[in-house]
């Protein structure tokens, strides 16, 4: 029992600390092409200006956005983190909550990897191709980012993580030893991001998704220290 015990602490605090520094990370990332890119304003560009942008940002661009893609995964250990820390209070709704952060983090994946693959390849093609074909690129280039970028990355992803929060709020309401305003913080932050996911599909919800980008990296840190604590400080 005790070896037990000591993995599920380390899980814990594996958990803790992939969110803590997927975190920091996220807003480094996030800084970098908002500097060099644009990002976030660039994804409503058309191809004949989105495409050159992207290819002009050199190997390094492309870094940042591979690097970028692989980021949401820290939400598997996050969410395997969360369910060591909180099933004995919440089982059910931290196994669900687990599913959902799986399902999380390989659709923003998938959404996010265009970037530094298909549509780097797009891009290199419509330095040289002529009038007509760039007609064919810029169609290719618009159904991607609708089906990886808005309904995978976004709505799918989103609606994944937002949903995880949620239940990660429920279980820290029955830790008794859990802050309240973290698990109420987790709650709201849920709502809010099922409320942002709707920005492609009305614009009277575009303040709440705009502020989502920096809640996020703000829950993932106040979360993941509150696991790291949890693992070192209560007996699991």
């Amino acid at each position: 029992m005790g070896v037990a015990h000591s993995e599920a602490r380390g899980t814990i605090l594996a958990g803790g600390i992939a969110l803590v520094g997927g975190a920091l990370a996220f807003l480094g990332v996030f800084s970098y092409l908002a500097a060099r890119f644009h990002y976030p304003e660039v994804l409503e560009g058309s191809a004949q200006d989105v495409l050159p942008a992207l290819l002009a940002t050199g190997n390094s661009g492309r870094l940042a956005w591979a690097l970028y893609g692989v980021l949401p995964l820290v939400f598997i250990l996050g969410g395997v983190g969360a369910f060591e820390a909180l099933r004995e209070r919440a089982s059910g709704p931290m196994r669900a909550g687990l599913q959902f952060a799986f399902l999380a983090a390989v659709s923003m994946m998938l959404g996010l990897m265009r970037w530094p693959s298909v549509h780097w390849e797009l891009a290199r093609a419509w330095r040289a191709a002529g009038e007509g074909d760039r007609l064919v690129l810029a169609a290719v280039f618009d159904g991607l980012n609708r089906y990886l970028g808005n309904f995978i990355g976004e709505f799918v992803g989103e609606l994944s993580f937002s949903v995880f929060f949620v239940l990660s709020g429920v279980g820290l309401l029955r830790h008794e030893r859990a802050p309240r305003w973290l698990s109420w913080w987790d709650i709201a932050r849920g709502v809010l991001g099922l409320i942002g996911m709707w920005r492609n599909v009305t614009p009277a919800v575009d303040a709440v998704a705009a502020a989502n980008n920096y809640l996020l990296p703000a829950w993932m840190i106040g979360f993941g220290v509150w696991l790291v604590i949890v693992s070192r400080t209560e007996r699991v």
